[in-house]
Protein backbone atom coordinates (compact mmCIF):
# COMPACT_ATOMS: atom_id res chain seq x y z
CA UNK A 1 0.00 0.00 0.00
CA UNK A 2 1.55 3.70 -1.21
CA UNK A 3 2.10 6.18 1.49
CA UNK A 4 -0.96 9.13 0.69
CA UNK A 5 -0.29 12.82 -0.05
CA UNK A 6 -2.45 15.46 0.73
CA UNK A 7 -5.97 14.67 -0.36
CA UNK A 8 -8.60 18.08 -1.55
CA UNK A 9 -12.09 18.21 -0.79
CA UNK A 10 -13.64 16.91 -3.70
CA UNK A 11 -15.65 19.01 -6.08
CA UNK A 12 -18.94 18.99 -6.19
CA UNK A 13 -18.91 18.41 -10.14
CA UNK A 14 -15.60 17.09 -12.85
CA UNK A 15 -13.06 19.71 -12.16
CA UNK A 16 -12.44 22.43 -15.16
CA UNK A 17 -8.55 23.22 -15.70
CA UNK A 18 -7.82 25.63 -17.99
CA UNK A 19 -4.20 24.68 -19.54
CA UNK A 20 -1.87 27.28 -19.72
CA UNK A 21 -4.95 29.53 -18.75
CA UNK A 22 -7.03 28.85 -21.58
CA UNK A 23 -4.85 27.77 -24.74
CA UNK A 24 -7.36 27.90 -27.37
CA UNK A 25 -8.72 31.27 -27.09
CA UNK A 26 -5.98 33.38 -25.47
CA UNK A 27 -1.78 33.44 -25.92
CA UNK A 28 -0.51 30.66 -23.98
CA UNK A 29 0.84 31.54 -20.52
CA UNK A 30 0.15 34.86 -20.14
CA UNK A 31 -1.87 37.15 -17.87
CA UNK A 32 -4.53 37.65 -21.03
CA UNK A 33 -5.18 34.05 -21.02
CA UNK A 34 -5.27 33.33 -17.28
CA UNK A 35 -7.47 36.62 -16.71
CA UNK A 36 -9.75 35.45 -19.40
CA UNK A 37 -9.82 31.78 -18.06
CA UNK A 38 -10.88 32.90 -14.19
CA UNK A 39 -13.52 35.36 -16.13
CA UNK A 40 -14.86 32.03 -17.51
CA UNK A 41 -15.34 30.18 -14.43
CA UNK A 42 -12.50 27.61 -15.04
CA UNK A 43 -12.41 26.16 -11.28
CA UNK A 44 -8.34 25.41 -11.72
CA UNK A 45 -5.75 27.52 -13.46
CA UNK A 46 -3.04 25.59 -15.07
CA UNK A 47 0.23 27.10 -15.49
CA UNK A 48 4.18 25.89 -16.23
CA UNK A 49 7.25 26.89 -14.88
CA UNK A 50 10.97 27.40 -16.02
CA UNK A 51 14.02 29.32 -14.18
CA UNK A 52 16.05 32.32 -15.87
CA UNK A 53 19.78 32.61 -15.77
CA UNK A 54 18.85 35.19 -12.41
CA UNK A 55 17.10 32.43 -10.85
CA UNK A 56 13.54 33.80 -11.10
CA UNK A 57 10.63 31.46 -11.51
CA UNK A 58 8.86 32.16 -14.89
CA UNK A 59 6.01 31.40 -16.44
CA UNK A 60 6.68 29.25 -19.82
CA UNK A 61 6.09 25.89 -21.16
CA UNK A 62 9.54 25.27 -23.07
CA UNK A 63 12.59 26.57 -21.34
CA UNK A 64 13.36 27.96 -24.45
CA UNK A 65 11.70 30.80 -27.09
CA UNK A 66 8.91 28.80 -28.86
CA UNK A 67 9.33 30.12 -32.32
CA UNK A 68 5.35 29.52 -33.36
CA UNK A 69 4.39 31.75 -30.93
CA UNK A 70 7.27 34.25 -30.08
CA UNK A 71 9.30 37.24 -31.31
CA UNK A 72 12.98 37.41 -30.19
CA UNK A 73 14.15 40.39 -27.89
CA UNK A 74 14.45 43.04 -30.21
CA UNK A 75 10.98 42.09 -31.97
CA UNK A 76 12.06 40.17 -34.90
CA UNK A 77 10.76 36.71 -35.88
CA UNK A 78 12.90 33.26 -34.87
CA UNK A 79 13.82 30.79 -37.08
CA UNK A 80 12.06 27.39 -36.23
CA UNK A 81 15.17 25.95 -35.98
CA UNK A 82 16.76 28.63 -33.79
CA UNK A 83 14.28 28.16 -31.12
CA UNK A 84 16.49 26.22 -28.71
CA UNK A 85 19.52 29.00 -28.93
CA UNK A 86 17.40 30.64 -26.65
CA UNK A 87 17.84 29.09 -23.59
CA UNK A 88 15.66 30.88 -21.34
CA UNK A 89 18.17 29.27 -18.11
CA UNK A 90 21.09 31.69 -20.28
CA UNK A 91 18.87 34.08 -20.24
CA UNK A 92 18.51 36.96 -17.20
CA UNK A 93 14.42 37.74 -16.82
CA UNK A 94 14.70 41.37 -17.78
CA UNK A 95 15.51 39.83 -21.48
CA UNK A 96 13.10 37.21 -21.66
CA UNK A 97 10.03 40.21 -20.80
CA UNK A 98 11.23 42.10 -23.48
CA UNK A 99 9.89 38.82 -25.93
CA UNK A 100 6.43 39.11 -27.17
CA UNK A 101 4.80 35.71 -26.70
CA UNK A 102 1.12 37.17 -27.90
CA UNK A 103 1.11 38.43 -30.59
CA UNK A 104 1.96 35.74 -32.89
CA UNK A 105 -1.61 33.72 -33.08
CA UNK A 106 -0.31 29.88 -32.08
CA UNK A 107 -1.62 28.05 -35.46
CA UNK A 108 -2.99 24.96 -34.23
CA UNK A 109 -5.86 27.16 -32.24
CA UNK A 110 -7.12 29.26 -34.70
CA UNK A 111 -9.97 30.71 -32.30
CA UNK A 112 -6.91 32.22 -30.31
CA UNK A 113 -7.35 35.94 -29.82
CA UNK A 114 -3.84 37.50 -30.30
CA UNK A 115 -2.54 40.19 -28.21
CA UNK A 116 0.97 41.71 -26.80
CA UNK A 117 2.20 39.68 -23.91
CA UNK A 118 5.18 39.20 -22.27
CA UNK A 119 6.22 35.32 -20.22
CA UNK A 120 5.34 36.55 -16.65
CA UNK A 121 6.87 35.93 -13.46
CA UNK A 122 4.80 33.39 -11.20
CA UNK A 123 4.79 36.00 -8.53
CA UNK A 124 3.32 38.09 -11.04
CA UNK A 125 0.55 35.19 -12.31
CA UNK A 126 -0.42 35.45 -8.57
CA UNK A 127 -0.72 39.08 -7.87
CA UNK A 128 -2.97 39.84 -11.05
CA UNK A 129 -5.13 36.51 -10.56
CA UNK A 130 -5.59 37.14 -6.64
CA UNK A 131 -7.03 40.49 -7.06
CA UNK A 132 -9.12 39.57 -9.97
CA UNK A 133 -10.64 36.57 -7.63
CA UNK A 134 -11.43 40.03 -5.25
CA UNK A 135 -12.90 41.78 -8.38
CA UNK A 136 -14.96 39.45 -9.56
CA UNK A 137 -16.38 37.88 -6.17
CA UNK A 138 -15.55 34.66 -6.72
CA UNK A 139 -13.48 32.15 -4.67
CA UNK A 140 -9.90 32.47 -4.09
CA UNK A 141 -8.26 30.86 -7.39
CA UNK A 142 -6.81 26.95 -7.20
CA UNK A 143 -3.81 26.37 -9.03
CA UNK A 144 -2.13 23.67 -10.61
CA UNK A 145 1.91 24.51 -11.63
CA UNK A 146 3.69 22.52 -13.47
CA UNK A 147 7.64 22.37 -12.60
CA UNK A 148 9.08 21.91 -16.81
CA UNK A 149 12.29 19.52 -15.53
CA UNK A 150 13.76 16.46 -16.73
CA UNK A 151 17.26 14.70 -16.06
CA UNK A 152 18.30 15.11 -19.48
CA UNK A 153 17.73 19.15 -18.79
CA UNK A 154 19.43 19.15 -15.20
CA UNK A 155 21.80 22.30 -15.31
CA UNK A 156 21.17 22.74 -18.86
CA UNK A 157 18.00 24.11 -19.66
CA UNK A 158 16.86 24.14 -15.79
CA UNK A 159 18.40 23.95 -12.05
CA UNK A 160 18.81 20.07 -10.32
CA UNK A 161 15.37 19.11 -8.98
CA UNK A 162 16.39 20.43 -5.35
CA UNK A 163 16.95 24.12 -6.25
CA UNK A 164 14.17 24.16 -8.80
CA UNK A 165 12.05 22.95 -6.08
CA UNK A 166 13.35 25.15 -3.10
CA UNK A 167 12.49 28.09 -5.90
CA UNK A 168 8.98 27.67 -6.56
CA UNK A 169 8.19 26.63 -3.15
CA UNK A 170 9.25 29.58 -2.21
CA UNK A 171 7.17 31.63 -4.47
CA UNK A 172 3.99 29.72 -3.47
CA UNK A 173 4.84 29.87 0.40
CA UNK A 174 5.25 33.89 -0.71
CA UNK A 175 1.93 34.27 -2.16
CA UNK A 176 0.35 32.18 0.50
CA UNK A 177 -1.25 30.01 -2.16
CA UNK A 178 0.32 26.82 -0.97
CA UNK A 179 -3.03 25.23 0.48
CA UNK A 180 -4.80 25.70 -3.22
CA UNK A 181 -2.06 24.79 -5.24
CA UNK A 182 -1.38 21.57 -7.00
CA UNK A 183 2.35 20.68 -8.14
CA UNK A 184 2.65 18.57 -11.19
CA UNK A 185 5.60 16.65 -12.68
CA UNK A 186 6.15 14.30 -15.58
CA UNK A 187 9.55 14.12 -13.64
CA UNK A 188 9.33 11.40 -10.43
CA UNK A 189 11.82 13.02 -8.90
CA UNK A 190 10.51 16.31 -8.46
CA UNK A 191 7.31 14.64 -6.51
CA UNK A 192 9.17 12.39 -4.29
CA UNK A 193 11.59 15.37 -2.88
CA UNK A 194 8.16 17.43 -2.54
CA UNK A 195 6.37 14.96 -0.41
CA UNK A 196 9.51 14.50 1.83
CA UNK A 197 9.76 17.90 2.20
CA UNK A 198 6.27 19.26 1.96
CA UNK A 199 4.13 15.93 3.03
CA UNK A 200 1.04 18.12 2.91
CA UNK A 201 1.17 19.39 -0.22
CA UNK A 202 -0.81 18.34 -2.99
CA UNK A 203 0.87 16.82 -6.32
CA UNK A 204 0.06 15.20 -9.44
CA UNK A 205 1.91 12.58 -11.39
CA UNK A 206 1.78 13.22 -14.92
CA UNK A 207 2.13 10.30 -17.66
CA UNK A 208 2.56 10.46 -21.51
CA UNK A 209 1.66 7.07 -22.45
CA UNK A 210 2.76 4.49 -19.49
CA UNK A 211 0.23 1.60 -19.19
CA UNK A 212 -0.65 -0.22 -16.78
CA UNK A 213 -0.72 3.09 -14.84
CA UNK A 214 -0.36 1.07 -11.28
CA UNK A 215 3.13 0.14 -12.24
CA UNK A 216 4.22 4.06 -13.14
CA UNK A 217 2.31 4.85 -9.31
CA UNK A 218 4.05 2.10 -7.46
CA UNK A 219 8.01 3.22 -9.07
CA UNK A 220 6.84 6.82 -7.50
CA UNK A 221 6.74 5.59 -4.05
CA UNK A 222 3.98 7.09 -2.68
CA UNK A 223 0.20 7.77 -3.59
CA UNK A 224 0.24 11.54 -4.99
CA UNK A 225 -3.64 13.56 -4.92
CA UNK A 226 -4.22 13.24 -8.43
CA UNK A 227 -2.72 11.24 -11.29
CA UNK A 228 -2.82 13.08 -14.96
CA UNK A 229 -2.72 10.66 -17.40
CA UNK A 230 -2.79 11.42 -21.82
CA UNK A 231 -6.49 11.57 -22.17
CA UNK A 232 -5.69 9.70 -25.80
CA UNK A 233 -5.11 6.48 -23.14
CA UNK A 234 -7.97 6.10 -20.82
CA UNK A 235 -9.94 3.35 -21.45
CA UNK A 236 -13.02 1.88 -19.03
CA UNK A 237 -10.97 -0.85 -18.01
CA UNK A 238 -8.57 1.39 -17.30
CA UNK A 239 -10.53 3.77 -15.31
CA UNK A 240 -11.90 0.97 -13.22
CA UNK A 241 -8.82 -0.51 -12.34
CA UNK A 242 -7.46 2.28 -10.79
CA UNK A 243 -10.82 3.02 -9.03
CA UNK A 244 -10.27 -0.16 -7.87
CA UNK A 245 -6.49 -0.20 -6.64
CA UNK A 246 -6.45 3.35 -5.56
CA UNK A 247 -10.15 4.71 -4.43
CA UNK A 248 -8.81 7.96 -3.11
CA UNK A 249 -6.33 8.59 -6.13
CA UNK A 250 -8.02 11.67 -8.25
CA UNK A 251 -7.88 11.33 -11.70
CA UNK A 252 -7.81 14.65 -14.04
CA UNK A 253 -6.46 13.90 -17.62
CA UNK A 254 -4.99 16.18 -20.44
CA UNK A 255 -5.66 17.76 -22.89
CA UNK A 256 -9.32 17.64 -23.75
CA UNK A 257 -10.39 19.66 -25.99
CA UNK A 258 -13.03 17.57 -28.26
CA UNK A 259 -16.93 18.10 -26.73
CA UNK A 260 -17.05 14.39 -27.52
CA UNK A 261 -14.25 13.31 -25.96
CA UNK A 262 -15.16 15.37 -22.92
CA UNK A 263 -18.71 13.38 -22.91
CA UNK A 264 -17.04 10.43 -23.26
CA UNK A 265 -14.53 11.24 -19.49
CA UNK A 266 -17.45 12.85 -18.15
CA UNK A 267 -19.38 9.27 -18.39
CA UNK A 268 -16.15 7.68 -16.91
CA UNK A 269 -16.51 9.63 -13.70
CA UNK A 270 -13.15 11.60 -13.98
CA UNK A 271 -12.21 14.21 -11.34
CA UNK A 272 -11.75 17.21 -13.54
CA UNK A 273 -10.04 17.77 -16.89
CA UNK A 274 -7.20 19.73 -18.43
CA UNK A 275 -8.26 21.75 -21.76
CA UNK A 276 -7.26 24.55 -23.49
CA UNK A 277 -11.07 25.16 -24.42
CA UNK A 278 -12.74 25.55 -20.93
CA UNK A 279 -15.67 27.26 -22.23
CA UNK A 280 -16.52 24.38 -24.24
CA UNK A 281 -16.48 21.79 -21.09
CA UNK A 282 -17.84 24.32 -19.53
CA UNK A 283 -21.06 24.43 -21.03
CA UNK A 284 -21.59 20.87 -20.86
CA UNK A 285 -21.28 20.83 -17.09
CA UNK A 286 -24.40 21.71 -14.92
CA UNK A 287 -25.03 25.65 -14.24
Amino acid sequence: MLPPSNNLPAPSHPEVHGHRGCRGLRPENTLPAFLHALSLGVDVIELDVVISADKQVVVSHEPWLNPLICLDPTGESIPLADGRNYNLYQLPYATIRRCNCGQLRHPSFPEQVSQPAHKPLLSEVFSALESATLRLGRPPAKYSVEIKSSPAGDSLSHPPPPEFLALVLAELAAAEVLERTTLLCFDARILQLAHRLQPDLATCFLVEDQLPWASSLHQLGYLPTTFGPNAATITPAAVHALRREFPSLRLVPWTVNDPADMLRLLALGVDGMTTDYPDRLLSLLPA
